[in-house]
């Protein structure tokens, strides 16, 4: 049998498990991906994709690419309730781009996910190495990790590793073998997803939408691309004898057909796919060396899309940790905090997806009028104070005794806070080439931000441990980086500091302080977990 040792072993090629070892390579870390499938996917199980994951895009250098490969924001970041896509009752609900744009230097997107998972695909195998079509038959706590045996067409491999990430989705087998359980309600109902190919180039703007609840008979009609990919989604009832036999290629054709509302329409299927819908949190995201992610960790309901990107939240949140501590830069200790930030977001993030799914029940069921309907989906659809607005407590940020901002509707509205836990906030500076976001500026490392002149850049160059320090003038058209509010709307006076952590969420603050290396190197120590 051949042997590998790598530093981490991925299970999984989803979108969570190619963003876990595309980060994990910017940190420079060894890197096997396995999964099971000889492809990616081919069906479009998501397509919206948050603000938070479209900059964590923005940072991999990919964004671009997405765009360019999924539907334009102005047309179809929107929602549609009625009888049909053509029916006189159906009304159509926008996302207000421009309200929530300034949030972020980008915005929410929707590409779906069999073309995302290939772009993803292609970036992560030019800096890992990532196997389709190779199966993890057996995974044994070793004493200083963990051994599995991968099965591929060339035969068996056994593979060391230091630690293993579990992306292998909501079945996971990972997470089944290490005897951890699951939380949640039973699944609130069984669905068929039909994609199909059609020609819906008639349909007017007003009815362009990402995703439309029709009701005669009750489905879903989501658009896969701007062009000519459409999914229909319809449920069946087991405990009336439905089944996913009885979706027939001529009950899968009427569906479409009724969906649309045009009896005669040239349709071509593409497949169908049945699935659970359910929402659920496993009782621990860690055993040891072995971490879940993604679906194996947590399961939301469609609504709202939220399921993919917490997973991918979830992979940037752990990368860093695992990358500090085998780099010798952290303590074990750093690595619990991974279950302590993520489980109480996942919770959260899955409650939210089932508020959104009761409210399509209850319309498509008819107890909400269309304009009712139209304007709680509608309200749903805007989740910014959700996706930026969350924040982490764990013994990896260090509190600044100020509290948490209080939105009437903490789902929708987002408040920028450098609050430690929170997301560093993005604010536009000036910089020697243009325009540059302080999200621009974080990368793989701790990075300190201080107004000019403070004096902590250079207590910063006295730490022992990699971080980038970086000033910010308030108008000096001589400084590389200025802002005349940035200071403010970080909560630092003139001699202050923030600590933002390879994450993106802030460590460590300081609004007015005497600049001391040692106050940094104690900041950092604690952050890391280091004795």
């Amino acid at each position: 049998m051949k042997e590998l040792d790598v530093e981490v072993l991925v299970i999984g090629g989803g979108p969570v498990g190619l963003c876990a070892a595309l980060e994990l390579s910017r940190h420079g870390i060894s890197t096997l991906l396995v999964e099971r499938h000889s492809g990616t996917s081919i069906f479009p199980k998501a397509r919206l994709i948050t603000t938070r994951t479209m900059e964590l895009f923005r940072a991999w250098g990919i964004q671009d690419e997405v765009e360019r490969a999924g539907m334009p924001r102005e047309e179809y970041l929107a929602v549609g309730v009625g009888s049909s896509l053509t029916a006189d009752d159906f009304v159509r609900a926008a996302a207000e781009l421009s309200r929530d744009a300034p949030q972020s230097p980008t915005y929410t997107f929707l590409c779906a996910q069999d073309v995302l998972e290939v772009i993803l695909r292609r970036h992560a195998g030019a800096v890992a190495d990532v196997r389709f079509g190779a199966t993890v038959t057996r995974v044994t706590p070793a004493a200083d990790g963990v051994e599995a045996v991968v099965s591929a067409a060339d035969g068996e491999t056994l593979v060391h590793c230091r630690y293993l990430v579990a992306a292998d989705g909501s079945r996971s087998q990972v997470r089944e073998s290490l005897g951890i359980g699951t939380e949640g309600p039973p699944p609130i109902g069984h669905m068929i997803s039909i994609m199909f190919e059609a020609d819906l180039g008639f349909l007017p703007a007003d009815r362009r939408a990402a995703l439309a609840f029709l009701r005669d008979p009750p489905c879903a009609v989501e658009a896969v691309d701007h062009e000519r990919r459409w999914m229909v989604q319809t449920g069946y009832e087991p405990a009336e004898g439905g089944s996913p036999a009885d979706f027939t290629e001529e009950v899968c054709l009427r569906a479409v057909r009724d969906a649309v509302g045009v009896p005669d329409l040239p349709v071509t299927l593409l497949g169908v796919m049945p699935w659970l819908q359910q929402v659920m949190v496993a009782t621990a995201f860690r055993a040891g060396p072995v971490f879940l992610a993604g679906d194996a960790a947590h399961v939301a309901t469609p609504q709202g899309g939220f399921g993919m990107n917490c997973g991918i939240q979830d992979a940037h949140n752990l990368a860093w940790k695992l990358a500090a501590v085998l780099r010798g830069r952290a303590g074990e200790g750093l690595l619990d905090t991974y279950e302590a930030e993520r489980r109480p977001i996942a919770g959260r993030t899955v409650d939210e997806s089932l508020t959104n799914a009761l409210i399509t029940f209850r319309m498509m069921e008819g107890r909400l009028s269309m304009a009712e309907a139209i304007r709680r989906q509608a309200d749903r659809r805007s989740s910014e104070g959700l996706v930026l607005g969350f924040h982490y407590t764990s013994a990896a940020v260090l509190p600044d005794g100020t509290p948490p901002p209080a939105p009437e509707d903490p789902y929708r509205t987002y408040v920028p806070v450098a609050r430690p836990g929170h997301r560093a906030p993005h604010v536009w500076l000036t910089g020697r080439d243009g325009q540059v976001s302080t999200l621009d500026l974080l990368g793989p490392h701790f990075t300190l931000m201080t107004p000019a002149g403070s004096g902590w850049l250079r207590a910063a160059g006295e730490t022992e441990l990699p971080l980038t320090a970086l000033e910010i003038a308030e108008a000096d058209t001589t400084a590389p980086l200025t802002s005349p509010t940035w200071a403010k709307e970080y909560g630092l006076g003139p001699r202050g500091a923030v600590l933002i952590r390879p994450d993106g969420h802030v460590a460590w603050r300081t609004h007015e302080d005497t600049p001391s290396a040692a106050t940094l190197a104690t900041a950092l120590h604690a952050v890391l977990s280091r004795p």
